[in-house]
């Protein structure tokens, strides 16, 4: 018995003591600095606990979460009922100050009060609120602490002091209406309605010019959803109005297991107000029309639309909310209408025909084939000649194409057929790695008349050209050209900005025929060029053989005073050039048995059109010496006559070859 009576008075001084902790004043000042701690601890803030009185069957709080936001909590409670009635008061003045409690930026204010009744197993929340300048109340039922019923009026809650709230630009207002009326929300057997309304919607002009230079007309705009929730399903209706855009949307939706049955509707007079939402610079009207039907397992999207003034199509299959296949057609697609559509420059038009048939769209096992045709395409020569700084106008230049795209796994295989009065393309493969982003493809370009390309080389030319290769882009840029030209070969490779070239058997009559340059000098031309892009610096090397001149009036004036025919000579020699830039310095060394014609660094600036170029003629013992400066298309000529002769003929002879050199360059 006397253990017993220990036990007793031990059990009752711990009682004696717990109350003395919890529920005095003295114990309250106890455990209140420990509690202000715990709460500048989880919520960052450098919180206070003003008041904190806890009695058997009382309490009262009131924290600040700072010096712009409090809390205050009051009321009665029963420890053996396990019941309460409480009284709350929360009034947040500078939403921004909370930050580091509510991770999204917020400002603004926000201020709510009601009264909390009931027990653990079963309460009642009644309140209202200001939010957004708006007149809300609620009612809210929670059994054992979930939501089992809500009832919610908001009138006149303003748009564009909940985009404040929330810390974005204030692109709209309006003014904002909701009942909910949830009798219950438990799954399987809900149990209300939804009916949201907007009248007064206005968009901000002003604000869209200044962040995202969009100019709209002035805007309203109404929106109304009413929802009926029953059972499982929820059956709505959606009105998105104004005069610059309409959406609708209505039909059927079960939200577990999820299963749908809509309609909907966009009819968009200008996309340039999405700009906020999407991010995307688009502008002009854009329609779209279709239904969604089916289970989460299978969900099969179908729409219509007339963008760019096409008949566009397209049904595309969800598993799991997630792409999995797609079918589509677009017919007759206006390039020029797209092009605005996507705030791009008028630099093409046509009509673009487009299959897709894609039975896989996950990204790690793409399958599938999408299939283009353009046809009556035309490039806009009037805006290219402008903003690539043609010299000359740009031809006006048509084309259409062909283009098929085999899609597997991370793989795209595109063949291309491509077609235009300046040039064809055709590409049999042209093979793009979407994991890596790298691209090997090979070619062929066809040049029927290279006259048609004088506003791209500044340079006459006559004839046609076929080259082929091969283009690689991974970690680094491989391009090859193989092609004919003047009866030889000529090989291209480049290798990031190391250019390289090599011309074999090259038929130097051949050449100057098809670069329209006096046909004066018949040989086989060997060389090879070297050349960095990033730097612009390079060489060129090169050999003729078996070099003859043709008739011309220079070397007729060297027979007629020397009595020397140079015509009769073959000449074999080297060509070499250092280019810095537009500067080049070139080498002329050309030699017969009997003759030679030598230039040693000639100075040519491509950029001014200058030349500035010593070139010694020898006939047997006779050297004849001329300087060539200036305009490169006319250049100043100076001949030295002393050591080919000393006579007064010099005279006629030299204003006779004065003439002839600057023609002759």
């Amino acid at each position: 018995m006397k253990f017993l009576a220990w036990l007793v008075g031990i059990a009752a001084s711990l009682i004696a003591i717990a109350y003395v902790v919890v529920f005095t004043s003295f114990g309250n000042g106890i455990i209140k600095p420990i509690i202000e701690s715990k709460i500048k601890e989880n919520t960052k803030l450098n919180s206070k606990l003003t008041t904190f009185s806890l009695s058997m069957s009382q309490f009262e709080i009131f924290l600040e979460l700072n010096s712009n936001n409090t809390l205050s909590l009051k009321g009665n409670y029963s420890l053996s009922a396990q019941s309460f009635d409480i009284v709350y008061d929360l009034k947040l003045k500078k939403l921004e100050s909370l930050q580091p409690l509510t991770v999204t930026p917020l400002q603004g204010e926000l201020k709510t009060n009601g009264s909390i009744n009931g027990d653990m197993a079963f309460m009642k929340i009644n309140g209202k609120s200001d939010v957004a300048k708006s007149d809300t109340t609620y009612y809210i039922e929670l059994t054992d602490l979930n939501p089992t019923s809500i009832i919610a009026k908001t009138k006149e809650a303003k748009l564009s002091s909940l985009l404040y709230i929330g810390s974005q630009n204030q692109y709209a207002s309006a003014d904002i209406n909701l009942d909910i009326n949830f009798k219950n929300i438990k799954p399987h057997m809900l149990d209300g309605d939804i009916l949201l309304k907007t009248k007064n919607g206005k968009l901000n002009s002003k604000l869209m010019k200044r962040d995202f230079n969009v100019t709209i007309p002035s805007t309203s705009f109404t929106m109304n959803l009413d929802a009926t929730l029953k059972g499982d399903n929820v059956d709505y209706k959606y009105n998105l109005s104004s005069n610059l855009f309409k959406i609708l949307s209505s039909g059927k939706i079960i939200p577990e297991p999820f299963k749908s049955d809509i309609k909907y509707s966009l009819n968009i007079k200008e996309l340039a107000v999405l700009k906020p939402i999407i991010g995307s610079d688009l502008r002009g009207k854009f329609r779209l029309d279709g239904t969604v039907k089916g289970t989460k397992e299978k969900l099969v999207v179908n729409g219509k639309s007339d963008v760019a003034s096409s008949d566009t199509k397209f049904e595309l299959l969800l598993k799991d909310f997630a792409p999995l296949s797609v079918e589509a057609s677009i017919k007759k697609l206006k390039l020029k209408k797209a092009l605005y559509m996507l705030n791009q420059p008028y630099y093409t038009d046509g009509e673009l025909d487009l299959k897709a048939n894609i039975s896989n769209l996950k990204s790690d096992s793409l399958k599938g084939e999408v299939s283009t045709v353009i046809k009556k395409g035309f490039l806009n020569s009037k805006y290219l000649t402008k903003a690539y700084e043609f010299k000359s106008p740009m031809p006006r230049i048509t084309f259409n194409s062909n283009t098929t795209t085999t899609l597997d796994k991370d793989l795209a295989d595109t063949k291309i057929d491509f077609n235009s009065n300046i040039a064809n393309l055709d590409v049999k493969r042209a093979r793009f790695n979407i994991s890596d982003a790298s691209l090997k493809s090979d070619y062929i370009v066809n040049i029927s008349n290279l006259d048609k390309l004088y506003f791209i080389l500044q340079q006459d030319m006559k004839g046609s050209i076929t080259a082929n290769g091969e283009i690689s882009k991974a970690k680094d840029l491989d391009f090859t050209m193989h092609t004919k030209v003047a009866g030889g070969i000529i090989d291209v490779k480049l290798h990031n900005d190391d250019f390289s070239a090599d011309l074999k058997s090259v038929q130097t009559m051949e050449l100057l025929h098809m670069l329209k340059y006096p046909e004066i000098f018949k040989a086989t031309l060997d060389a090879k060029i070297k050349y960095d892009l990033a730097s612009s610096k390079g060489i060129f090397t090169g050999g003729v053989v078996d070099g003859n001149f043709a008739n011309n009036k220079t070397f007729n004036l060297i027979k007629k005073y020397t009595k020397f025919d140079m015509y009769r000579e073959s000449f074999n020699g080297d060509i070499n050039a250092i280019i810095n830039k537009e500067k080049i310095i070139a080498s002329l060394d050309l030699r017969s048995k009997q003759a030679s014609i030598k230039a040693k660094e000639a100075k040519i600036d491509t950029k001014k059109q200058t030349i500035d170029s010593d070139i010694t003629f020898q006939a047997k013992k006779n050297i004849i010496t001329a300087n060539l400066s200036g305009d490169i298309n006319s250049p100043k000529v100076k001949i030295d006559l002393e050591k080919f002769m000393k006579s007064k003929a010099g005279e006629k002879v030299n204003k006779e070859l004065n003439k002839l050199f600057k023609k002759f360059f």
